[in-house]
């Protein structure tokens, strides 16, 4: 028993065992600190030091690191508008001339405005608008004729991609507010109202000014047809016929060698596919949007007609090419308003020269047979069809010798050699009477 109860009652000292891990309890205390607090382990830190943390950061890491908190995202709006990060993230981005470069510029614009629209998501619309144009502001490229390299400079461009990224998703109303700011911060509306009520060429400096801000902004960085529809209709909507139809080509219309915007050109020279092929782009897209409130395809046929005249007459070859590249269903609804309207004349010159743009362009000659007769057919009496076959076969005629006597004449101001253009005319008309005859055997 004793034996038994010694080891039960041993009286010699017992050893307590101490772990040698590290006491875990004042490291755990101090980490809910910091997480408790909104700047987390930078708290500690300096201000200079934080923001020399920044500096270290890419556009899209510091759009990531601003979504951790409020603080956070107050401390990097604080950063990006200084002096230093502006010169370093915006200014010296600008002036880039190298091709190869282009792209990841406009990546790098594109990251910026990723980075602004996650710093700012908790501000209202017209503080986030305020807060990201404070930033460029400064910079003299985006102040119309104000850049050094204007108009060669792609500031606008950069700008633009900025924008968009920045507004991506929002909703119309805070759109109409982004177009309300911008003319309220660049006196846009001043701008263009100066340069559509001056003659035209006048101011061109002013014109390629509004040009360049309108596309390069508001215009080209958008990929959806409705949304190019909604801000030319912003800059379009508050101005009347004449002044859209001038403001439109001003935007769209074909440049001369020198860069100006080409009023004369269009009027004196015959103009190719390229130099027309913006403004039909836009005039299709407001005619395909013909169910927006208080806009009418009437309202597009009005500003082309206008268009068509300023500051003179087109060249019918540039009106009839402009209506090739605008598509059937314009082409036909200039012509039939025309028709509906007893101007025989015009519409046959312009006829002839749908056929003379066909064969030039390498156009299907059906494409032009296929338009007179459904131009004929606005007719509804057979003596005015007939007065119409005539109209046009004599206007052929007049053309044809037009183009005769000035080769006689030997002129060759134009850009086309006069005998050349002739030929090109002739084979035109047997090709358009040659598919005539067959359509018409082909029905019997």
């Amino acid at each position: 028993m004793a034996s038994q109860s010694s080891r039960f009652t041993s009286t010699q000292p017992s050893r307590r065992v101490r772990s040698r891990r590290r006491p875990y309890s004042l490291r755990t205390v101090q980490t809910r600190t910091q997480r408790g607090s909104p700047q987390g382990f930078f708290e500690k830190l300096p201000a200079e030091v934080f923001d020399f943390i920044l500096d270290f950061l890419s556009a899209v890491d510091a759009s990531v690191f601003s979504m951790v908190s409020k603080t956070i995202s107050g401390c990097i709006m604080r950063h990006v508008s200084t002096f230093a990060w502006r010169n370093q993230m915006i200014l010296q981005w600008f002036h880039c001339t190298s091709p190869e470069a282009e792209g990841s510029v406009l990546d790098h614009f594109r990251h910026l405005g990723l980075l602004f629209k996650r710093c700012t998501l908790l501000l209202p619309t017209k503080d986030r608008l305020r807060f990201s144009y404070s930033v460029f502001s400064q910079v003299p490229c985006l102040t119309m004729e104000q850049c050094a390299a204007f108009p060669f400079c792609r500031g606008f461009i950069y700008y633009g991609v900025f924008l968009n990224t920045l507004i991506a998703g929002w909703d119309e109303l805070e759109c109409h507010r982004v177009f309300d700011f911008l003319c309220e911060t660049t006196n846009l509306q001043r701008t263009v109202e100066a340069a559509v009520t001056c003659r035209p060429g006048a101011c061109h400096r002013l014109e390629l000014a509004v040009r360049l801000f309108c596309r390069g902004v508001l215009l080209n960085q958008w990929q959806r047809r409705r949304d190019s529809f909604f801000w030319l209709m912003c800059i379009l909507r508050p101005w009347p016929i004449v002044s859209q139809a001038r403001l439109l080509f001003i935007l769209f219309g074909p440049l001369q060698s020198d860069g100006k915007i080409g009023w004369q050109r269009v009027c004196d020279h015959v103009v190719g596919q390229g130099g027309l092929w913006d403004l039909a782009k836009a005039i299709i897209l407001l005619h395909d949007h013909e169910e927006t409130k208080g806009w009418r395809p009437d309202t597009v046929l009005s500003i082309m007609d206008e268009m068509m005249v300023t500051p003179l007459p087109w060249h019918t070859e540039n009106m009839a090419r402009l209506l090739i590249l605008c598509g059937k269903s314009i082409c036909y609804s200039v012509l039939a308003s025309k028709a509906i309207n007893g101007r025989l004349s015009e519409i046959s010159r312009l006829l002839i020269f749908l056929i003379l743009v066909s064969e030039k362009d390498g156009y299907c000659m059906k494409w032009a047979v296929k338009m007179t007769q459904q131009v004929c057919q606005v007719f509804s009496v057979a003596s005015e069809k007939w007065s119409f076959i005539q109209s046009v076969e004599n206007m052929l005629s007049e053309v044809t010798m037009e183009l005769y006597e000035v080769v006689m004449a030997g002129n060759h101001n134009g850009d086309v050699d006069p005998l050349q253009h002739l030929c090109c005319l002739l084979n035109a008309s047997a090709h358009f009477h040659t598919e005539i005859v067959y359509m018409s055997l082909s029905k019997d």
